[in-house]
């Protein structure tokens, strides 16, 4: 029953693996992967994976990193791809979409000013079409809740959170469900160990961000969905409770941020 709301199952680095990578994680204990698409490129790419595996779903957007490569005509592309995958099944919502203001060149002042169109279009595709987003939150929180707060989607999951207590609960308030993964293995990680024991469970979800991200044990090392077992083990040990607790509590806050899922016969 563990679901990995974030991975990049078509990425480069699993080459024609992508497949055997997903019964790897589903032998594993994973009964769902949710796929992130980057671009408008490769939007078949992970519905295509999610038609030919049965523990995968997929999320359409584009990502901030590849913001600066888009076009105004990959937002109407965007919008076409999602009324159509309202049909499918597979299709849970819109991501990875969001702010980055950690690489030096997406924080120049025409660039932060595109990326931020860009999200707030994107979060207008999710509001429109009733879907959840699959935010990308790098050093760009406050920036990020402003246009939640202005264009209100139905609510979704701040991927590898790494903000305050604060900003998480002012995600948590917007409907929002906080993202954890690899990082939170690392003794250094000091704030977001904090937060992965001191925020209420009922706000956690579970992912790999897959084949980035890797768990401590693994580091440097290619990263996979099968390790996700393993992670919500990790984050039993800091909360100090039973691994079936997480277990069901990271399945059941998942149904909540990503509603398509529930029509999944998990098991």
């Amino acid at each position: 029953m563990w679901i990995d709301t974030h991975c990049h199952l078509d990425a480069h680095e699993f080459g024609a693996q992508s497949l055997e990578v997903a019964e790897e994680a589903r032998r594993a204990g994973v009964s769902m992967i949710v796929a992130m698409a980057v671009e408008r490129g490769n939007f078949g790419a992970v519905a295509g994976l999610a038609a030919q595996a049965p523990n995968v779903a997929y999320a359409l957007g584009i990502h901030p990193i590849c913001v600066p490569q888009a076009q105004d005509d990959d937002l109407l592309a965007l919008r076409g791809a999602v009324e159509a995958a309202m049909k499918d099944p597979n299709f849970v919502g819109v991501g990875e979409i969001g702010l980055d203001f950690f690489i030096p060149m997406l924080c120049e002042p025409l660039m932060r000013e595109k990326q931020e169109r860009f999200l707030r279009e994107q979060l207008r595709i999710a509001r429109d079409f009733g879907l959840p987003v699959m935010l990308h939150v790098r050093r760009s929180q406050d920036q990020v809740l402003k246009h939640l707060r202005q264009i209100r989607p139905l609510g979704g999951i701040a991927h590898a959170f790494n903000g305050s207590f604060q900003q998480a609960q002012n995600f948590i308030d917007l409907g929002f469900h906080l993202g954890f993964g690899g990082a939170m293995t690392f003794t250094r990680a000091l704030q977001i160990r904090r937060l992965a024991a001191g925020l209420p469970l009922t706000a956690i979800v579970l992912e790999t961000d897959s084949p980035d991200i890797a768990p401590s044990w693994i580091h440097p090392g290619r990263n996979t969905p099968d390790q996700l077992p393993a992670i919500g083990a990790a984050l039993a040990e800091l909360r100090g409770i039973g691994l079936d607790e997480v277990r069901e509590a990271a399945h059941r806050n998942t149904l909540a941020a990503i509603p398509r899922l529930a029509s999944y016969p998990f098991g």
